[in-house]
């Protein structure tokens, strides 16, 4: 072994190293809304029902999406409890995975530095950084979409070079049927549509062919069909649910909340990776792909040409791919575009060892201690300003609770509370349910009016009608009520006592029958 290959650190370090990072401030933050709670909260009704086949909100069946991140959390949360850091292993999970399956495809075809480097440039993009701290969808699926592209190339390449790869290859239908599980079809299109469009590029096409695989369509048929097949059988209008109304009209319709012009992702991934900006303009104005050096230890310096050509037209079609993917529809979210990340880091890093091919070069590093900071310093700004958990109602609301005053939420789910007091049961919610243009809309109310749909006999004790309201406040000696601060003016009642605690985005009561009938509420 040569001095320049012992520098390296094996990969179980790398993966440890990864890991200890991307965990480091996952117990900081309390729970966003509503993402966090909501997703975090659903897999706490898993526990708490016993029912890991159906996913529930406020005990409805809920198929916005699919289980995968709702199994890993419930299982995280029965193995360390409701903590804040194992409601967010999922997403860790997810960054972990992305993260080493860039190091390994570039430590194999690449190089050991440029490996270092492209996994050190990934996590330390606040993006990144922030996404796998974050309690949703989002960054699961984007580990399992990256997991099976690298894999996917790993094949073509090793295949190549004439050596095995089915396992790879069955090892990408596999993480593919995870993306199914994780966030629906984009785990399967999107990996597909980059490597397809990797090897038309680079005139591969005929390795497409050779992609295409009995056994690998049976793994991802064992991996993901299961689940949907059992959730059409419980629940019929599931497929259409799901796959008609969930991917197609949401991707095409204009109809949904989040809109933004086709450009918005443009300056969001510029600003959300600094302070690798520089660097990654670099890899766009800067000189096109030549021979780097080649650290004894690594490829013969024919070999490596070669493989980092493949791995740099594979980066800018995988992150191509993924951004106009997303720009197309008109509703976005930045977590959309969290798979493109992998591919950018790999071609910063690239851009860095051409500019510095010295170990001992500063700019590197410096730009990595900037990111590492710059990471750690808007996590730590978001505990400091944001101010929208309902965590702070606990010490007034769980001795009312352990006293049998019950909790009734009016207009809106408050989605992180279920979590922190380990609800029991659902959360009844008064609001104008029988409103004929809710179903219109594309907002929370329209995510437990679709959940109640798919059990209509659980809905009406969980989503009460706002005309039940006062026999609700008749039939409770005392009441609980959390509800956005302006609904006083649809229940003039709320406003007869002033709120015992107000958030910034809730106020609480605490209702008494009497002191209201004294005030004028009628009951029969």
């Amino acid at each position: 072994m040569t001095h320049a290959s012992k520098k390296n650190w094996p990969t179980w370090a790398v993966a440890l190293a990864v890991l200890a990072w991307l965990l480091c401030t996952a117990w900081w933050r309390p729970l966003a809304v509503p993402d966090e709670g909501r997703y975090a909260g659903v897999a706490w009704e898993m526990i708490r029902s016993g029912d890991w086949l159906t996913p529930t909100l406020n005990g409805l069946p809920f198929f916005h999406k699919p289980p995968l991140f709702y199994w890993l959390t419930a299982l995280s949360l029965k193995t360390f409890g409701l903590t804040l850091w194992a409601a967010r292993l999922a997403s860790v999970f997810g960054a972990w995975l992305g993260a080493m399956g860039l190091y390994l495809l570039v430590r194999r075809w690449g190089g050991a530095r440029v490996a270092g480097w492209s996994v050190l440039v990934l996590v330390t993009q606040p993006f990144w950084f922030g996404g796998a701290q974050y309690a949703n969808l989002d960054m699961l699926v984007a580990g399992c979409i990256s997991a099976a592209i690298v894999l996917a190339a790993h094949a073509v390449l090793a295949r190549e070079a004439g050596q095995a790869y089915r396992f790879a290859l069955w090892g990408a239908y596999a993480l593919a049927g995870l993306g199914l599980l994780a966030k629906g079809l984009i785990g399967l299109v999107l990996p597909g549509a980059v490597i397809v469009a990797w090897l038309l590029l680079t005139g591969r096409w005929r390795a497409i062919l050779g992609l295409l695989s009995l056994p690998g369509l049976i793994v991802l048929a064992l991996v993901a069909a299961p689940w949907f097949v059992a959730m059409q059988r419980l629940y019929p209008d599931f497929f259409h649910y799901f796959f008609i109304y969930q991917h197609f009209q949401r991707f095409t319709q204009t109809g949904f909340n989040n809109m933004h012009a086709w450009w918005y992702y443009l300056p969001l991934m510029v600003g959300l990776t600094l302070p690798w900006v520089p660097a990654w303009l670099l890899t766009v104005w800067g000189p096109g792909p030549g021979p780097r050096q080649v650290p004894s230890g690594e490829a013969p310096e024919a070999q490596a040409v070669a493989s980092r050509s493949a791995l740099r037209w594979l980066a800018w079609v995988w992150m191509v791919v993924i951004l106009v993917f997303f720009s197309i529809p008109a509703s976005k979210l930045p977590g959309y575009i969290l798979p493109a990340l992998p591919p950018l880091a790999y071609l910063v890093a690239d851009t860095l060892m051409q500019r510095w091919p010295s170990a001992s070069a500063w700019a590197p590093k410096a730009w990595g201690v900037a990111a590492s900071l710059m990471c750690l310093v808007l996590i730590g700004a978001a505990v400091r300003y944001d101010e929208q958990s309902s965590r702070p109602v606990l010490p007034v609301l769980q001795p009312l609770l352990k006293q049998g005053v019950p909790l009734v939420y009016v207009n809106e789910f408050v989605y992180d509370l279920p979590f922190y007091l380990a609800q029991p049961g659902p959360i009844p919610v008064i609001s104008n349910w029988d409103d004929p243009d809710l179903p219109k809309h594309d907002n929370d109310r329209k995510e437990l009016f679709d959940a109640g749909e798919f059990n209509p006999t659980l809905a009406p004790k969980v989503l009460i009608p706002k005309s039940q309201w006062q026999t609700w406040l008749c039939q409770h000696p005392r009441l609980a009520v959390m509800a956005p601060h302006d609904v006083t003016k649809s229940y003039p009642e709320l406003a007869w006592q002033p709120p015992v605690m107000k958030l910034k985005l809730w106020s609480m009561w605490v209702l008494d029958r009497d002191d209201l009938l004294a005030k004028g509420l009628r009951c029969p």
